[in-house]
């Protein structure tokens, strides 16, 4: 018989294949809205030239109820249930049903009143929610894997701990967020962007069960991330595709690849393949080069500037718990 969870992951995948292609059957009617035109890459299109109260109110009331909701799930299981199971629990179950009702309620909200938390916030703020997530896992994953060639880093235990315990508060934030900024419109951006949300939702849903630590199955939530950019990319046509294809895919070569248990000579083969696709792509624009280093640049950057951030806050606790210690010893 199989297990539960890995029941759950299909229907979950399934689900989510089902419910992006009715967001796309059902855009045609979004299609005749009036929008603003287009300023620049700061300005986010899809949104009401002229907001209501309900729109706005939805928005922003239902976003707060499917975040309070994620966060008290998590709450729950890490107070409640506290260890992995090869199955489903009642709490998967509980996250299972209430992520779908949310899916759906937005799908009913944007129909009904388009617009999405957009309206009030910047577009910067979504794509920084997305690059917090990924930055958390590179460095919550560092005891397993490292962060550079399976190499560790001189990063605290302490630390790293940290990430791990609180890592579903901020990926639920992250992924919430995200999906409540966006109408649920039909560009094939949006249909990429909303079935990637439906699987990092049904990866937290599948939290305390087998599954939601299988390595391939956590692959599939990082390198997700490498499809959408560089898909989302080619579709609007400005040639900046590589960048995000071999800047993803470098991270995948640098970082994650080394959690996975391959023999050696296929990370070499890895690489080869990695660095054959640069020269192929690049071969006559060679200034541009560069632009193979920036995301992993960036990402890697902030890992430390994360961590950093982290020690010193745990450090301003551990000062703040010793003044207490000290004045109640007195």
């Amino acid at each position: 018989m199989r297990r539960a969870d890995r029941l759950a992951l299909g229907a979950g995948v399934l689900f989510s294949l089902l419910f992006t292609a009715a967001i796309w059957l059902a855009g045609r009617r979004l299609e005749s809205i009036p929008l603003w035109p287009d300023f620049g890459p700061s300005w986010y299109y899809w949104r009401l030239m002229q907001p209501t109260f309900w729109s706005r109110a939805t928005a922003w009331g239902f976003y707060l109820v499917h975040q309070l909701f994620a966060w008290g799930v998590i709450y729950y299981a890490q107070t409640r249930v506290r260890k992995y199971v090869p199955g489903l629990q009642g709490v998967n179950v509980l996250a299972l049903a209430g992520n779908a009702f949310f899916i759906l309620l937005h799908f009913v909200q944007t129909h009904l009143w388009y617009d999405g938390l957009a309206q009030d916030v910047s577009i910067w703020s979504s794509q920084a929610s997305v690059i917090i997530l990924l930055v958390w896992v590179l460095l919550m994953e560092t005891p397993r894997r490292g962060l550079f060639a399976g190499k560790k880093v001189p990063i605290s235990k302490q630390i790293t701990g940290f990430a791990r315990k609180y890592h579903g508060y901020i990926f639920a934030w992250a992924v919430v967020y995200t999906f409540w900024y966006h109408p649920m419109v039909a560009t094939s951006g949006h249909l990429i962007g909303f079935f990637y949300m439906f699987l990092l939702m049904l990866q937290g849903s599948l939290a305390f069960t087998r599954m939601h630590v299988n390595k391939w199955w956590t692959l599939v939530q990082e390198v997700g991330v490498f499809f959408h950019g560089t898909l989302v990319a080619v579709m609007q046509g400005d040639n900046l595709w590589p960048m995000f294809a071999f800047g993803f895919a470098g991270i995948f070569v640098l970082t994650q690849m080394h959690g996975l248990g391959l023999r050696r000579w296929v990370k070499w083969a890895i690489l080869g393949v990695f660095v054959a696709a640069a020269i192929v792509v690049y071969n006559g624009q060679w200034p541009r080069l560069n632009e193979i280093i920036r995301i992993p640049l960036i990402e890697y950057l902030a890992v430390f500037v994360l961590a950093g951030l982290i020690g010193g806050g745990l450090w301003v606790a551990r000062q703040v718990g010793q003044r207490r210690s000290a004045s109640r010893g007195a």
